[in-house]
């Protein structure tokens, strides 16, 4: 073989790679794993441990996300028979033509206490917030924008809450944890992980957040080239302590452009109260 011939052969072979490697990660892409956790809240009572709680971030319903793969993880979620369901945002892609048909399928999730959801960045882009909150609302979706409801078991409680976006929106945390005192267990919905960076009120025992996809695509040594976060990759996926609540971020559902993952798989969260 001339060396013609083998640089010839090794360009043929590293392009039937790299077009087999973006082939895989449009496959990974819709590969939904079910991710089994236990979620610990401080000052839990006992009748809340053990609750199941399934946790959805990032759908982005759009171009890349159709409906069908929408469907696809309402079913898969209700098969797991969740005691409730919280949504962490980003509901679509870019465009509100998109708002109202993801949010209705999101409406059949079957869960004992209901469905809990806030807002995320792209859930506002195109001057989108006021129709995902209608839409939201014309499912029977709870939205938390800055707000909360008490779950309450057995004479005991347990603050569920939200605030609005970090980057598209206001966060009053005050009104969002109302009367909770600090010897109730809180559990707080941020579309976006940095804001948990920013709390100081130890009446947060635990942040369910989204928005970093878990850096979509995670390559070997160098991990995820891009994480939209102000804190590097510090919030890019899994169990993280900020500087007094601790957060657990999910890879999310769908994707964004490039609408491809690697090593990091689409997730639904399954987390047990304990």
């Amino acid at each position: 073989m001339t060396r013609r011939d083998f640089l010839k052969l090794t360009g043929r072979a590293a392009a039937a790679c790299a077009i087999g490697g973006v082939g895989y990660g449009f496959i990974e892409a819709k590969w939904i794993h079910v991710l089994r956790v236990k979620f610990a809240v401080p000052n839990l009572p006992g009748p809340f441990r053990g609750m199941k709680i399934a946790f959805l971030s990032d759908i982005h319903h759009g171009p890349f996300v159709p409906l069908s793969y929408v469907r696809d993880v309402v079913k898969m979620t209700n098969a797991l028979k969740p005691d409730l369901v919280a949504l962490g945002g980003d509901y679509v892609h870019h465009g509100t033509r998109y708002i109202e048909p993801s949010i209705a399928e999101l409406a059949h999730f079957d869960s004992k206490l209901g469905t809990f959801a806030v807002l995320g960045n792209h859930d506002h882009y195109f001057h989108g917030a006021a129709r995902s909150k209608a839409a939201l609302k014309k499912a029977g979706i709870t939205e938390m924008t800055n707000s909360g409801v008490w779950l309450e078991q057995n004479g005991a409680r347990l603050r569920l809450c939200g605030v609005g976006d970090f980057w598209r929106d206001v966060q009053d945390l005050p009104v969002a944890l109302a009367d909770a005192t600090d010897r109730d267990a809180v559990i707080l919905l941020s579309h976006n992980p940095d804001y948990i960076e920013q709390i100081r009120d130890k009446r947060v025992g635990l942040a369910l957040s989204g928005h970093t996809h878990g850096g979509q695509v995670n390559f070997p040594l160098i991990g995820s080239p891009i994480v939209p976060s102000l804190y590097g990759k510090k919030y890019t996926r899994g169990f993280v302590q900020a500087p007094v609540a601790r957060v657990f971020v999910t890879r999310g559902v769908g994707t964004i452009t490039p609408p491809v993952r690697f090593h990091c798989r689409p997730e639904i969260v399954l987390g047990t109260l304990c």
